[in-house]
């Protein structure tokens, strides 16, 4: 349930009955010849798809993340590590405020995996809570459907190109890009990365069919569902 469909009283209804809602986080950052808001997108629509069924509310997605690594490529955006910290912090006191009591973070963007740290010490000064943090393309399921379907898969691959990450009228190379030096990309400034990825895609096509997308999709669906039935202590 979008909680955009929803008033404050209905919240409050809700979470008597039920503690659990969804906090999506994402990123705005480069995707090659994808959205800008690849990451965000991804995030909210498998946060509401999963919960659709079950009636939980989710936030609208945390549009802003930690892309340092892309600050070169224009319209990326990205807070400082300190800043990211006290913005999930808030937001969780928000909506442990609420009332809700066991969340969801659905993460879109591997960046963000410093929120794992926040979410550890928050929950210690809040032993009632419960808090998961699920990267919702990497998770097991998913990721092996992604593999068994291709395994150069990467950002700005085609595992990250579905209808409603890709741009209309933007053509996709057909050829596949060769695997970048992740070893070196780890350890250089952000104007070098730029030089070294190009149009940004790590490795792998830009494109698969979307039936391909779409049966990973349904089981990214499933797994984050899962997520949010069970496993909560």
């Amino acid at each position: 349930m979008d909680i955009a469909g929803m008033n404050w009283m209905q919240v409050e209804e809700r979470v008597a009955s039920d503690d659990r809602c969804i906090l999506p986080i994402g990123s705005v950052e480069q995707h090659a010849y994808l959205s800008l808001c690849t990451d965000m997108i991804l995030a909210q629509k498998i946060s509401i798809d999963a919960a659709a069924p079950l009636g939980i509310p989710v936030f609208p997605v945390m549009p802003y993340g930690l892309a340092a690594s892309f600050s070169a490529y224009p319209g990326t955006m990205t807070l400082r590590l300190s800043t990211y910290i006290g913005v999930i912090e808030d937001l969780l006191d928000s909506m442990y405020r609420s009332g809700f009591r066991r969340i969801l973070v659905v993460n879109g963007h591997g960046g963000n995996t410093p929120a794992t740290a926040v979410i550890s010490e928050w929950l210690n000064a809040h032993p009632d809570a419960r808090v998961k943090m699920h990267d919702w393309w990497r998770a097991p399921a998913t990721w092996q459907k992604v593999m068994e379907t291709d395994p150069a898969a990467s950002h700005a691959s085609w595992m990250e190109n579905f209808p409603w990450t890709r741009l209309a009228n933007v053509a996709q190379p057909t050829e596949p890009k060769p695997r970048i030096d992740f070893a070196r990309l780890a350890r250089v400034d952000a104007v070098t990365k730029r030089e070294m990825l190009g149009e940004g895609n790590y490795h792998g096509l830009f494109e698969r069919p979307d039936a391909d997308m779409l049966a990973i999709w349904d089981v990214a669906v499933a797994e984050t569902r899962a997520l949010l039935e069970s496993d909560w202590n």
